[in-house]
This record gives structure tokens, C-alpha cells and sequence, in this order.
């Protein structure tokens, strides 16, 4: 039970990163991104990034370790929607994350920043917010079981 409330403490805990993560780098975005603005920009990507990475390994913890048969999950269809919700955040951050890395990489080297759409990345960022919501709806009711088949 202590590992299984431990994984669910982690996997909740995470939100207030990835949550905060995704507000600062909204904010940075709608900024000038002079010298602070890109280092609040990387800093605020770097904890987005955390936050998943956090999210996907207390997930299969969860899964796999969590103290319910991983039949819970498969069962339930809130599951899928969450895991839908998250795969369209990963798919709406694969351009995002792709020109950030670049853009560390052209810093790393002194090089200009590559050029990027700013208004829209932002708009993908607030997108990925209103998403991450959806996803604390479709857990809370997964999470009571809600849906299973």
C-alpha cells in the first residue's frame, strides 16, 4: 500500500510542475524573448519536459505497481481517453519541442535563435493546458472507476 500511495503522491504532485511549467512557458512566450526572456523560455521548457517524463514513469508505476490490477485500466475507459489526451499533448509538442532543442543548440554554438512562430506557439501551449484539465476530469472519474467495460 505505502508504494502504491507513494506512485499516486508522485503522479498527482507532478501536476503542480507540469501545470506550472506550461503557465510560465505561456508567459514567456507572450514576451520578448531578449537574453531573460529566452533563459525563462528553456528554464520553463526544461520543467514541461520533466513534468512528462515524471508523468509517463509514475504512470506505468501506477499501472504495473500501484496496488489495482493493471485489468483495471485496460477496463476502464477514461484510461484511454487520459492516454488520448496526453498522446495529443505530445503530438501538439513535437514542433515546440523540436525548435527548442534547436534553439539550445544554436545558443550552445553562439549562433541567432532559429525563427520560430511565436503567436502560435503560444496558442499550442494554451491548447496543451486546456488539455492537461481534461486529462484531471478523465482521471478523477477513472480513477473511481468510472466506465468500465
Amino acid at each position: 500500500m505505502f508504494v502504491a500511495a507513494l506512485f499516486s503522491a508522485l503522479h498527482v504532485l507532478t501536476l503542480a510542475l507540469g501545470a506550472g511549467a506550461l503557465f510560465a512557458r505561456g508567459r514567456a512566450l507572450s514576451g520578448s524573448l531578449d537574453e531573460a526572456g529566452w533563459k525563462r523560455l528553456l528554464a520553463a521548457d526544461n520543467a514541461w519536459g520533466i513534468a512528462a517524463l515524471l508523468w509517463i514513469t509514475t504512470g506505468l508505476a501506477r499501472v504495473f505497481f500501484g496496488g489495482k490490477e493493471p485489468a483495471f485500466y485496460w477496463r476502464n475507459g477514461f484510461f484511454w481517453i487520459k492516454l488520448s489526451l496526453f498522446a495529443l499533448i505530445f503530438l501538439l509538442e513535437l514542433t515546440p519541442m523540436i525548435t527548442f532543442i534547436r534553439v539550445r543548440g544554436a545558443r550552445r554554438r553562439g549562433l541567432p535563435a532559429p525563427l520560430f512562430p511565436q503567436d502560435a506557439y503560444r496558442r499550442i501551449n494554451t491548447l496543451e493546458g486546456m488539455l492537461l484539465i481534461a486529462i484531471v476530469f478523465s482521471a478523477s472519474f477513472m480513477a473511481r472507476g468510472a466506465w468500465l467495460f
